[in-house]
């Protein structure tokens, strides 16, 4: 199986070496092209990305950007965008091929948090579930080339919720999509020096905002800096 793995990074030096490693150490004898995009980093993040052997390309900044300029030097039939600080299940490329046998062109897994807040462990419970409120790319995301391509990609307008309106597209489009059994585990970092529930207000109204389309997405990404403060 050839997966090429799309990494979009900003500043994240002290965790893209391990993830790089945990991708290959549980490749389960797949093929993975490692594709790190790079928004304009100012620590070492490029330079650990390099030591490492994989690709390393420079984009302007922006998740949707990033992810769609790894897609556009991919070569192989299918994408995985992964953030720098979550980490796939351990069986992550078996499952991947069994949803592809299911007939499934994408997917994800759900996630918990690395952090025993029994508050977290409840959050991590939802993302089982397919409510629009419940996905985004903390969850990690597989899709086929030629649906991605189909689906012209992320919508670059989106600096925020790119992943939201990217499953809202394709739902409408009919594709079918599957929340896989296994947990990615991401990274509890936006929750250090923050309440619970000043992350989960900001959280709902900015979905809500999108969802009803009531601001464009930099004002979008705006409301969520001034909310999380």
């Amino acid at each position: 199986m050839h997966i090429s793995v799309i990494i979009p990074v900003l500043n994240e030096s002290e965790l893209i070496g391990h993830l790089i490693d945990f991708l290959r150490f549980n490749s389960n004898n797949a093929t993975l092209e490692i594709i790190v995009v790079d928004g304009g980093s100012a620590d070492n993040t490029v330079q650990n990305a390099k030591e490492k052997g994989v690709i390393v390309l420079q984009s302007p900044m922006g998740r949707a950007i990033q992810m769609n300029a790894g897609a556009g030097i991919a070569t192989a039939p299918i994408f995985y965008f992964v953030h720098a600080d979550t980490l796939p299940p351990h069986d992550f490329v078996v499952q991947i091929q069994q949803a592809l046998l299911q007939g499934f062109s994408m997917g994800c897994f759900r996630y918990q948090f690395d952090s025993p807040n029994f508050i977290m462990k409840i959050n991590s419970w939802f993302t089982q579930f397919y409510f629009m409120f419940c996905q985004g790319g903390d969850k990690t995301f597989f899709i086929k080339k030629e649906v991605f391509a189909q689906m012209k990609g992320y919508d670059e307008r989106y600096v925020i919720m790119e992943e939201f309106d990217f499953l809202r597209r394709a739902k409408k489009a009919g594709l079918r999509f599957l929340i896989m059994p296994s947990n990615a585990k991401v990274s509890a970092r936006k929750y250090q020096g923050r309440s619970w529930l000043k992350v989960q207000i900001a959280n709902l109204l900015v979905f809500n905002a999108w969802q009803w389309h009531l601001a464009e997405p930099e004002k979008l990404k705006d409301l969520y800096k001034k909310l999380l403060g």
